[in-house]
């Protein structure tokens, strides 16, 4: 090829060949930048009632118990309050019956707890089996109880209880047999009994709604295998409603460090046997009736605290079965 060939037709380079062509280009959307305005909105309600109702007063109870009330040796002048963090706590671990209200309450949480849930749990499996009748009306009868007021049940079994008008001694009264049920042996007994009476039906619902979920594969699949009602019920329905088991034990820890309506209705008619300081909270609550307000603070931060620690470790242990 001559240098004029080469001048009329020059050798294209690569980057100046004609690009692919592309498709059709998407128009521009800006993007959105966040805004925490709607989400604060829909909390915000949420967090200032939570705040109010929940937080604030337990920093309020929590800075109340580190003051200490002063009065004067005559009692003339009003009392007044001195920053004093360890005063009423070591008064708390110091005072005999608020100790020994703490060690009722446990005991009663360590044999009350467990009966009531077994019962719970025995209720919801009959009535879940396929030969119970009558579902409706046994579930209806087993949470009825719980639907009476606190109070009201107490009033009730005050009654039932009563020395001069208890009819279960009436009946027992031929045979020669009078049930002490306001012994000091006994008392705490008595008030469990007012408890698993009143809280085992809710506790059942809850156990038997868990019951409803499972599977009806898995139980079929247990039948096939030969498994009869009882192992059914014990190698697949109770493993398969732990959680809910764990839910209502953590309910009912916490409801017995409560334990304050059933005590108070009977303390009238027990004769002592229920003292101002049966329970944890009795104890503060006559604390606050004496007028010492920061000690039935530090009285209530305590019994917070334990059962925050044993609710704490009682999930630990039933989570470490649960990953085994």
């Amino acid at each position: 090829m001559t240098d004029q060939a080469v001048a009329e037709h020059p050798a294209t380079p690569s980057a100046a060949r004609p690009a692919a062509p592309r498709g059709p280009r998407k128009p521009h959307r800006p993007r959105r930048s966040f805004s925490w305005r709607a989400p604060l909105l829909f909390l915000g309600p949420f967090v200032v009632l939570f705040a109010a109702m929940n937080i604030a007063p337990i920093v309020y109870a929590f800075v109340s118990s580190l003051f200490t009330v002063k009065r004067s040796g005559l009692g003339l002048t009003a009392p007044t309050q001195e920053f004093d963090p360890f005063a009423n706590y070591v008064h708390a671990f110091g005072d005999p019956d608020f100790v020994a209200s703490l060690g009722r309450v446990a005991l009663f949480g360590v044999v009350q707890v467990p009966v009531m849930l077994g019962l719970a749990l025995a209720l919801a499996l009959l009535i879940d089996s396929k030969s119970a009748r009558g579902k409706g009306f046994f579930r209806l009868s087993s949470f009825l109880p719980y639907a009476i007021p606190g109070v009201s049940a107490a009033l009730v079994w005050s009654f039932m209880y009563s020395t001069t008008s208890s009819p279960i001694n009436h009946l027992l009264e031929p045979l020669g047999i009078q049930l002490p049920f306001f012994d000091d042996g006994t008392v705490l007994w008595s008030v469990a009994n007012i408890v698993t009476w009143s809280w085992t039906g809710y506790n059942m619902i809850i156990i038997y709604a868990a019951l409803q979920s499972i599977p009806a594969e898995v139980l079929e699949a247990a039948k096939l295998d030969g498994a009869s009602a009882f192992r059914t019920a014990w190698s697949v329905k109770i493993p398969m409603v732990r959680s809910a088991i764990v839910l209502t034990a953590v309910f009912s820890i916490i409801g017995s460090a409560q334990l304050y309506n059933e005590p108070t209705v009977l303390q009238p008619i027990s004769g002592g046997s229920v003292s101002s300081t049966f329970t944890p909270i009795m104890s503060a609550q006559a604390a606050v009736g004496a007028g010492n307000y920061p000690y039935a603070a530090a009285q209530s931060v305590i019994l917070a605290v334990l059962v925050g620690v044993i609710s704490f470790v009682f999930f630990r242990l039933t989570s470490k079965g649960d990953k085994a």
